[in-house]
This record gives C-alpha cells, sequence and structure tokens, in this order.
C-alpha cells in the first residue's frame, strides 16, 4: 500500500491531545454504561436485573452487525474530510441525544412498555450511534500516521484521557444525580439533568477533536471499478480472519474490556452492599484509575526500551492477579490495593494494544494488497463491545441469580448480593 509524503508525520502536542480527548468524550458514554446503567435500571426505574441483563446481551447479536457495516462505510467514504472524521461531526449529536433518553425512561412506562423503551435507547445509542462515532474514531489513529512510536503515543494518550473520562464519571455522577434529584440519588430527575450536562461536553469535545486531528494515510494503490473502490465486504472479512496478528489482538481486547466490564459494574453494588457504605465506591474505583494514569504516563518512556507487545503482556498479566487477589478477599484494604494493581496492569495493556491493533491492521493491508481499515478497527470494536456487554450482562444475571431486590427503597432491608 503506498501513502502520502506526510503519512509517516511526527505529530504535534495539540494533536495528539485532540485525539486523546476523543476518548474521554467517548468514555463519558462508555463509562456511564459500564458503571451505572444497570444501578439506573435497577434502582432507579425498578426494572428486572435479569431482564436488563438479556437486553444487553441480546442487543450485542445487533452491534457486532453494526459495526462491520460501519467499518465497511468508513472504508468506503471519500470526503475533503477524509474517511474516519466526517462521520464523527455527523453523528456525535444524535448519540448524545439518545444516550440522555437512554437514561430517561419514563415513569409510566411499566411491564413491556418499559422493557421495550430500554431496548429501543440502548440499541439506538450502542448499536446505532456509538458504533457510528466510535469505529472512525478508531480508524483515525491509523490514519493520522504511520510511524509506529507516533501510534503508540497516541495509543497512550488514548488510554490516558479515557481513563480520565472515567474518573469523572465514577467521581461526579452519583453526586450530580443527589444534587438535580433533590438529595435523592436515586430521583429520575436527578440522572437525566446529569446526563444532559455530561452530553454537552460530550459534543463540545468531539468538535475539539475533529478540528485538531488530520487524516494523512491515503491508499494510493486502490482496486478502482467505475471510480470506486473494489474491495467488497466478504474480502475485507476473508483479509481479516487470514491475518493472526489481528486475531490475537482482538482476543486481547475482548478480554481487556469484559474484566473492566466486570470491574466497574460490580464496584458499587459491592461498596453499596457487602460493605454498607457506597461512599467508598469512588474510592475503590479511582484507586484503578489514578494507578492507571500513573503507569501511562511512564510508558511513553518505556515503549522506546521495550516493544508495545511486551508491556501489553506484561499488562495483562498484572490485571489477572489482581483479579485473583480480589476474588479471594472482602478486606477494604485489600480491594484497594488490588485496584491499584489492576490500574498498573490496565496502563501498560491500554496503552499499547490500540498501537498494536494498528500495527497488525497495516501489517494485514501490505498482505493483503488493498485497504480495509475500517472493517479491521469495526470487528476489533464488536469484539470490545462484546467484552465489555458480556461483563454487564453476566453481572445482571449473578445479580437475578442471587436474588437481588430490584429498586432496594427505603425502609427495606439491605442484604448482600
Amino acid at each position: 500500500m503506498k501513502t502520502n509524503m506526510s503519512s509517516n508525520a511526527r505529530l504535534s502536542f495539540i494533536e495528539r491531545l485532540g485525539y486523546g480527548v476523543g476518548d474521554y468524550a467517548a468514555n463519558l458514554v462508555y463509562s456511564a454504561i459500564s458503571a451505572f446503567l444497570l444501578v439506573y435500571y435497577t434502582e432507579v426505574i425498578g426494572a428486572s436485573a435479569a431482564a436488563a441483563a438479556s437486553i444487553i446481551a441480546i442487543s450485542k447479536v445487533f452491534d457486532g452487525i453494526s459495526d462491520l457495516i460501519m467499518g465497511y462505510i468508513v472504508d468506503h467514504t471519500n470526503s475533503k474530510y477524509g474517511k474516519a472524521r466526517p462521520w464523527i461531526a455527523r453523528l456525535c449529536v444524535p448519540l448524545a441525544v439518545c444516550t440522555v433518553l437512554m437514561f430517561s425512561v419514563p415513569s409510566s412506562f411499566t411491564g413491556k412498555a418499559q422493557l421495550v423503551y430500554m431496548f429501543l435507547t440502548y440499541n439506538l445509542v450502542s448499536t446505532i450511534f456509538y458504533t457510528g462515532v466510535n469505529v472512525p474514531y478508531a480508524t483515525l489513529q491509523g490514519l493520522m500516521t504511520t510511524d509506529q512510536y507516533e501510534r503508540g503515543l497516541l495509543g497512550n494518550f488514548r488510554n490516558l484521557l479515557s481513563t480520565f473520562g472515567t474518573m469523572t464519571i465514577n467521581t461526579v455522577v452519583l453526586k450530580m444525580t443527589g444534587f438535580f434529584g433533590g438529595g435523592n440519588k436515586y430521583a429520575q430527575k436527578g440522572w437525566t439533568i446529569t446526563v444532559a450536562i455530561l452530553m454537552v461536553l460530550f459534543v463540545i469535545l468531539n468538535m475539539f477533536m475533529f478540528f485538531t486531528c488530520k487524516e494523512r494515510v491515503t491508499d494510493q494503490n486502490k482496486e478502482k471499478k467505475d471510480g470506486k473502490e473494489s474491495v467488497s465486504f466478504v474480502k475485507g472479512i476473508v483479509s481479516m480472519v487470514k491475518n493472526k496478528y489481528w486475531l490475537l489482538m482482538v482476543c486481547n481486547l475482548f478480554f481487556m474490556y469484559f474484566m473492566m466490564s466486570i470491574f466497574f459494574g460490580t464496584v458499587l453494588y459491592f461498596t453499596k452492599y457487602n460493605m454498607g457504605d457506597e461512599s467508598r465506591y469512588a474510592m475503590v474505583a479511582n484507586l484503578l484509575s489514578a494507578a492507571q494514569i500513573i503507569t501511562l504516563f511512564i510508558t511513553p518512556f518505556l515503549m522506546k526500551k521495550i516493544s508495545k507487545r511486551y508491556l501489553n503482556m506484561t499488562g495483562m498479566a498484572v490485571v489477572a492477579l489482581g483479579c485473583a487477589i480480589g476474588g479471594l478477599t472482602t478486606s477494604y484494604p485489600l480491594i484497594c490495593m488490588t485496584s491499584v494493581l489492576k490500574g498498573i496492569g490496565f496502563g501498560f495493556a491500554g496503552s499499547t494494544m490500540f498501537g498494536c491493533l494498528q500495527d497488525a491492521i497495516t501489517y494485514g493491508e501490505w498482505k493483503a494488497g488493498y485497504n480495509a481499515a475500517g472493517m479491521g478497527n469495526a470487528a476489533a470494536s464488536f469484539c470490545m463491545k462484546i467484552g465489555s456487554g458480556l461483563g454487564t450482562a453476566a453481572l445482571g444475571w449473578i445479580l437475578a441469580a442471587g436474588g437481588f431486590v430490584e429498586k432496594l427503597g427505603e425502609g427495606m432491608t439491605q442484604r448482600s448480593i
């Protein structure tokens, strides 16, 4: 694949920051869903944990299909703004609006009407508009430069800012819902206003990324037919399946997001019911994020000495160790310690996984002789969402199997889950 003269460019700080800000914005949606959507469904609107989990799990089938379709669309987009950036600008506002609707289930809806509303709004967010923004965003990293170190730095900035986004959600959501809910953290009004404010910030940050980032990598060796690229949908799928490095990376992404979803999804329930003090939620969750941020500042220096691959493998091993220890204790100090361990592991693995993914996709393009970056990132995004969705769904099913009482109100006896 031939590329233009500036494709191997060293990027400015503002451009790296602009790209990272995109994942900060994305985590205002992603982390809200991972950490609080199941809480919202069960504690605010009183939906069944099992039903909510099933909706999330079933929706991932549609989500996977939409990822591949969006990847195909990105690969076949040609505009003056490039392949990826136009979709971010077009779809960030619809995504923001639908996210507010998802956290605004009408109180008059009960039974089937409630479940239908949950299913429709969840799929509008996750299947359609989040996919429409996130697949182009992931593809953009490989289109900004072909320099491997710069791609590693972009991945580092992306993971660093995404962690700040997660910390923002973990820190402010319950405080904001309590403030706007008149002192009740689980009042519908508080959740609607809180998410609406966050989504205004989401749109502003996405537009900042749109204006600061540039696409430099262009395919000059396109197979054409009637003036258009002739890389078919099936041809793009086949090229990915034959790329063993891409297959390894999507497995890596699946397990990474499964573990993150399990952690952030369980923390509030664990601190509220097992510890009897939900105010500990922010500390347990943010210790992971703080350790991750510190690690992310270190990784750019380590990447000059150690390959992204080995850093990623080390990180995943440390995360596994933290999860194993956390599964054997209910001690608050030990739980905090495991959060730090997981944060260090996620820092190493998270800062390198997207750079490794773009390198694997570039290898596949070189081997196949044509560009399928959009579909490569789309299928990887699908595996990330499957990992995240199954993590959230598994939590819901476990809550239901344990006899969890939805919308536990005042005057009811709290019990362990």
